[in-house]
This record gives C-alpha cells, structure tokens and sequence, in this order.
C-alpha cells in the first residue's frame, strides 16, 4: 500500500471479496498486505481517511506482488494535454474534496483574467475526488477523467484562446482551498518574428509525482514503498550513482505539478519561492511578463512542438529559450543548430544547464531520459550551439557578471565599462545573489573560436557563468547568458534588461 508519491501507508482498510469469500486486512507500517486468501480473482474495497476510496480488481496468487495505490485528498489539478494550438480544445482534470470554481487567466506582465470557467461539481457524495490507478503508473499517466466521465456532458472541455502565451488555470474550493496549474498555448500560425519555448520536457523530467522521476526512482518503482527517504531511495543509499544503465524507465506528462503552482496572490515582480518553481514555470512567466513589458511580441510553443517538428523554425528570425531548458533530445539540437548555421537563424540562451541530459520519446506524452551528460546520439558538446556548457563549479552560489568586452554592442546605453558589475537584483530566492547564479555554464574547448566572451559571472573561485557572442557563417547568431538566474533578474534588474532588450532587437532587425 502506497499514496501518490509512494510513500508507504498503514493501517488502510482492505476489503477482498471473490464469491462467497470476504476476507478484511490491514495494511501495515511497511505497507505491506497480509492475508489468507485462496487463488483467483477478487474484487479489493480500499479505504482510508485522507484519502480517496476506491475499488479494483485483482488477480490473486500468480506470484506476482500487487501494488494498491491511493490518492490522498487535496485540491490538485492538470490540463490535457498540457500544450495546445489556439482554437482546439484540452480538457481540465481537476482533484477536489468539495465544488470548485475554475477560472482561465493569461500570465504575462501581469495576470489576465479571462474569462470563467463555472463551477464544478455533480450529483453524489464526494464526486469531484478523482482515483489512480494502481502500479507503476508514472509510466502510463494518471488517468484521470477516465472513471465515471463516459457521458457526453461530463466531459470538462475549454478551448485554447489567442493570443499565444502562458495561461493558468485557477481552481477554489467552496471551503477556501487554492490550486494553480499551466497550460502552454501556441498559435495556431505564426504571428510574430519571435518564438519562445516553454521548457516542459524539462519540467516532466523533475516531476515526481507518482513516486518516480529523473532524480527518484529513475529505472522504476522499488518492490516496496518508501518509509522514509534516507534510508529507502537509492539517491541518498547509493550517492553519487545512477540506479539505471542506459535509459530510465518511461515518465508520462500526465500527472499534476506542484512546483509550477503560482499562488493566487503573487505578482510578476515577486521573489520566486520553492526549491523547484525558481528553475520551472513561475521563473519562465518572468521573461515572458518583461517581453510584453518591453513591447516585444512572441509566440510561445513547448519544446515537444520542436521534437515533433511542429515548430515552423524558418517562419521566425529569432527562438528563445528560457530559464531551465536542461533537457533535450538529439532531434531538437539538430533541427536548432541547422537553423542557425545554415539559414540564418538567430539564439537567444537565457538560460542555465542547458542542453545537459538527453531525452527520446516513446509517443507524444512519455518520454525516457538518459544520464545527465549523456549525450549518445547527439554525440557532441552542446557548446558548439550555445558557446558554452554547464559545469558543476559554482552550483548554488549567486553573484553579479563582470564587464570584459565593453565594446560590444550589447552594452549599448548601459554606461558600463570594463570591469564594471550588472546583475546584481534577482528574484531567485533559493540562490540570492545576483544574476550569475544556482546552475552555471562556461566557456569550454568546444566552444566556437570565433566567440567574443562579453562577461563572466564574480562566483567564487571564478566559476561564474560566462555570458557569450558568436555568429555563424550562415548568418545567424547565438547570445548565451548561461545562468538559469538570468530570466529571474530580468523582471527588476535595470542593466539585465537593457542587455537583453539590445540584443533582442538587434536579432529581430
């Protein structure tokens, strides 16, 4: 017995009924089930308080362990899917203990509300709670607005608006309870000259709801829940290892994210709280708040857009990527590269640990991810895109970037000199310090020798981020800020956003 994030659970009440047979059990510190049950089928009543009950059939003495799986009661919820072209349609799948009200707000430089949603609820007890299935289910998603939802009008459908951007969607329960989840719309066609990308690949491959993600569990559930998590998850009994050999096992995007909750109440100006929502959603939202700040339209796609090749690259002079984009897959780095050196296409990197850990996909919704550095089919160093790469120096230290090349034109207007220091305002509060900081690439042998350094971050023993130039014979251009708190000093920092903004319009020219 496990809840959602496989953390065992006891004392659940376990009702097997085959027949005539009807056998009550308990589960047990461990998790664990103990039961005198005769072979076959049995349909299995779960319940405990706190969490949602449920029934499930069960094939009983094949000699395989069952795994029972229940969802504790809080309000939670996720679009499906995830990313979606204005004008079709994604549905809201919502987890409430009680009648919610759902309303669509667009997050840009500052929160719009668009429009209501209504409120949710149905007839009988309780039937806003939603169940999981039972298992390893990070691989396979979910599943919610599966059981139940089989009439026509059950179904919780919106349809994506324009313009492109980053929307929300807000959940409040009758009671007072507040959850917030993201929902990447595209256009439809391209509007504008620039593409942004959302980093959602990345953001699954850190998600561990379920009990599983890159960094928990990767090759799969343990044979038994998680009692306490230095003792039992092999990130902490095998430091330094990872408990996979080649790939990990599958990750669905159809699960809940609860680092990209944005609170009701927090504006595009506001320090970004939590260990994780500094490098996911609510730090993207802040380049794309100042974009609009600064008068620079964009059209916003995820990055499976790009893999499937949905992207339409040579409609736009000049892509994007944000806070965090640590993982890609080899179909993504080509597609980008020859874009740049080959058609002239323009790279904005505002971004740290970019490009790190590759991915493949199984379909459209789950994907694998390899070691961290493993680049096995791109088979080259992610410097010879983005003229730098992540190193582990400096890792969770902050600090402004030191002038090198005041010459450059990026410098234009700013009345910084050689020497001088920028970036010193961020809303990073997990790294505090300046714009140079928490994951931080460099200048390496792999880097383009025609590469004009513009700046290095003051991090100690000089491992801050190397801020980086290059053209292509192609025509293009890549700048690379190479810290993932960049797009978190962006919003208050005067100099990070003069920087910004010249080379934004430069590229667009």
């Amino acid at each position: 017995m496990s809840d959602e994030n496989y953390l065992a659970l006891s004392d659940v009440l376990l009702e097997f009924r085959s027949g005539a047979v009807s056998v009550e059990a308990r589960s047990r510190a461990s998790g664990a089930v103990y039961a005198d049950l005769p072979p076959g089928r049995y349909e299995v009543t779960l319940a405990k308080a706190g969490f949602s009950p449920k029934r499930v059939q069960v094939e009983i003495g094949n000699g395989v362990p069952y795994q029972f799986r229940l969802l504790s009661i809080r309000l939670l919820g996720y679009a499906w899917p995830k990313w979606a072209a204005a004008g079709s349609r994604a549905e809201f799948r919502v987890h409430s203990p009680e009648a919610y009200k759902l309303g669509l707000w667009r997050y840009g430089a500052r929160k719009d509300f668009i429009r209501n949603l209504g409120w949710y609820d149905d007839h009988g007890p309780r039937p806003t709670l939603q169940i999981t299935p039972d298992g390893d289910w990070v691989a396979g998603g979910i599943q919610w607005n599966q059981t139940g939802y089989n009439l026509q009008w059950h179904r919780q459908l919106v349809t994506a608006p324009e313009p492109s951007g980053l929307y929300y969607f807000h959940a409040r329960t009758e009671s007072g309870g507040f959850f917030s989840f993201p929902w990447i719309v595209q256009p439809a066609a391209p509007r504008t000259s620039l593409a942004v990308l959302a980093s959602n690949i990345t953001w699954n491959a850190y998600n561990h709801f379920g009990g599983r993600s890159n960094y928990v569990n990767q090759d799969g559930l343990p044979a038994r829940p998680v009692v306490h998590a230095r003792q039992d998850v092999a990130r902490f009994t095998q430091p330094g290892t990872w408990p996979y050999e080649e790939t990990s096992a599958p990750i669905s995007f159809e699960r809940p994210e609860l680092f990209n909750v944005v609170p009701e109440d927090a504006r595009i100006s506001d320090p970004v709280e939590g260990r994780l929502a500094s490098a996911m959603a609510p730090a993207e939202w802040r380049l794309l708040g100042w974009l609009e700040r600064e008068g620079f339209a964009y059209d916003l796609y995820s990055e499976t857009e790009l893999h499937f090749g949905r992207l339409p690259l040579d409609a736009y002079r000049v892509l994007v990527l944000n806070t965090h984009p640590e993982y890609w897959s080899a179909e993504m780095y080509f597609r980008v590269k020859e874009w740049v050196f080959e058609r002239g296409g323009r790279l904005l990197y505002l971004g740290g640990c970019g490009m790190l850990a590759e991915v493949e996909f199984t379909d459209e919704f789950t994907m694998l991810c390899r070691r961290e550095g493993d680049a096995k089919h791109r088979q080259e160093s992610q410097a010879r895109l983005l003229g730098v790469e992540y190193s582990h120096s400096g890792y969770q230290s902050g600090a402004p970037y030191v002038v090198m090349d005041e010459r450059h034109w990026a410098f234009a207007g700013t009345g910084l000199g050689r020497g001088d220091r920028f970036g010193h305002l961020s809303l990073h509060e997990r790294c505090p310090g300046g714009a140079s900081g928490h994951e931080l690439d460099k200048i390496s042998k792999d880097s383009p020798a025609n590469l004009r350094h513009l700046a290095k971050g003051d991090n100690p023993e000089a491992s801050g981020a190397d801020l980086v130039f290059f053209e292509t014979a192609g025509g293009g251009a890549v700048f690379s800020a190479g810290s993932l708190c960049w797009t978190l000093s962006i919003i208050v920092d005067p100099l990070v956003s003069r920087i910004t903004a010249n080379v934004l319009r430069r590229f667009l020219e």
